[in-house]
């Protein structure tokens, strides 16, 4: 994790270290996800977390290539980021990716207006991201990636406020950094002592490792630096001929439902409530407004929803998402490890 700046062979702050960020984190989840994959025991034991955070991640790398480079280093880093955000959270895969998408989404919002990456900007987007992510949730729980992103945002904020205005901007992006991943690091370790499921498999929790990663990367991408290996390597359960914890893990009845719909604010309070009381792990968040999809909000007083959900039965969820709009982007997937026959996607509203 070193962020030392002994090199500097991707000096770049701006947007080419942006999508240089979801280059690397593609990459990292990718290598990654197989372990990620054995030691997903939370909150169900379905054995996907890295395959999750792996495609939505690649969903946003894909969609950061459809955005126009800008030349001359003006772009603003939250627009660029933001519009591709946006596509992946449509697309995002289960509770872990949805959340990175989530948090991405934040971070591009800390990001608007900015054209070049300091530590004080950092500080302030990993924050957004943090109050996103924790605010998707129902019942947001410590010991998960959301722990590790608060960690995370508390020690960037803390090392930029204890700079001085006279400090080069490369010195103080280096110590928020440092910062940064030190704390995320920590709270990874300590998830292995805060969910009763992580601490009995003896391992630690697969999405505050995912989140990690990502966080990593973004460093890597404008240090130059290697991912540190070593550091993953060391952490229990988690060596590469280490068994698949998931795979024995107790397997969890029902599904997984995820959908969009638009909806306005008050009938989406309705919408978790609902579904708080027919299943768990309850998402919904809305989709950031960008002006290319403005008109698509009716009159301005709906948002486009992405609702995510574990239940027993898939259209006791569909049909509370019915009594509020229509839902579209339907996936149906098993909580089971091999998700058995019970996978399923669609655009349309049946299931």
């Amino acid at each position: 994790m070193s962020t030392d700046s002994e090199t500097t062979s991707r000096p770049s702050t701006g947007e080419a270290a942006l999508r240089g960020w979801l280059d690397l984190a593609v990459s990292a989840l990718g290598n990654h996800s197989d372990r990620l994959n054995a030691i997903n025991v939370f909150p169900v034991a379905d054995g996907d977390t890295g395959s999750n955070l792996y495609r939505t991640a690649r969903s946003i790398q894909q969609a950061l290539r459809d955005v126009p480079a800008v030349r001359g280093g003006t772009a603003d880093l939250g627009h660029v980021l933001g519009a591709a955000a946006r596509t992946g959270l449509e697309s995002a895969q289960g509770n872990s990716g949805t959340l990175l998408a989530v948090a991405l989404c934040g971070f591009a919002e800390g990001l608007e207006g900015v054209t070049n990456l300091t530590g004080p900007v950092v500080a302030r987007a990993i924050d957004v991201a943090r109050v996103r992510a924790w605010s998707a949730l129902s019942e947001p729980v410590e010991g998960t990636l959301l722990s590790t992103l608060s960690l995370a945002a508390r020690a960037a904020g803390g090392s930029a406020s204890m700079c001085t205005p006279d400090e080069p901007a490369r010195q103080v992006l280096s110590k928020v950094f440092t910062a940064m991943l030190t704390a995320s690091a920590e709270g990874v370790s300590q998830t292995r002592h805060q969910l009763a499921s992580v601490q009995e498999a003896r391992v630690v929790d697969a999405g505050a490792v995912g989140m990690h990663l990502v966080l990593e990367s973004l460093v890597c991408a404008v240090m130059g630096t290697p991912l540190d290996e070593d550091f993953y390597d060391a952490l229990p359960g988690y060596a590469v001929d280490a068994p698949d914890i998931s795979e024995a893990a107790e397997q969890a009845e029902g599904v997984e439902v995820m959908c969009t719909v638009s909806m306005e604010p008050l009938a989406a309070a309705t919408l978790r409530a609902e579904l708080d009381s027919v299943g768990d792990s309850v998402l919904m968040t809305p989709l950031p407004r960008t002006e290319s999809t403005a008109g698509e909000d009716h009159a301005g007083s709906e948002f486009v929803w992405r609702v995510h959900v574990h239940v027993p039965d898939a259209e006791v969820a569909l049909n509370a998402v019915r009594s509020q709009g229509e839902p579209t982007a339907i996936s149906i997937t098993s909580l089971s490890h091999d998700h058995g026959d019970a996978s399923a996607s669609t655009n349309g509203s049946d299931s």
